[in-house]
C-alpha cells in the first residue's frame, strides 16, 4: 500500500490586515449612523409630544374665547375678533 500524502490546503485563512480595518472601519460607521437615527427618533418623539400638548393648549384657549367672546375665530397676527357679517358672533356647533 502506498502512503498518502498530507494534502496542504492553500486557501488563504483571513482577509489581510487593510482589508479587515476598510471592514471594521464601514461596520463602525454603520452602528454610528443607526444610534444616530435612534437619538433623532427619540428626539421626534418628544417633539410629537409636545406639539400635542400645546395642541391641547390651543384648543382650550379656543374654548376660552368662544365663552368669552362667542367665536375663536382670532387673527393671530393683531388680535382682530372675526365676527359674523351679520354683527353676531360666529359660533361653530
Amino acid at each position: 500500500m502506498a502512503k498518502k500524502e498530507k494534502v496542504i490546503d492553500l486557501k488563504p485563512e483571513k482577509i489581510s490586515e487593510e482589508q479587515l480595518n476598510k471592514v471594521q472601519s464601514v461596520i463602525n460607521e454603520i452602528n454610528r449612523m443607526q444610534i444616530e437615527i435612534g437619538s433623532m427618533e427619540s428626539r421626534k418623539h418628544n417633539l410629537l409630544h409636545n406639539v400635542s400638548v400645546f395642541q391641547e393648549k390651543i384648543g382650550e384657549m379656543q374654548k376660552e374665547f368662544e365663552k368669552e367672546y362667542g367665536t375663536a375665530d382670532i387673527n393671530i397676527q393683531d388680535g382682530t375678533i372675526n365676527y359674523k357679517e351679520d354683527g353676531e358672533a360666529d359660533k361653530k356647533d
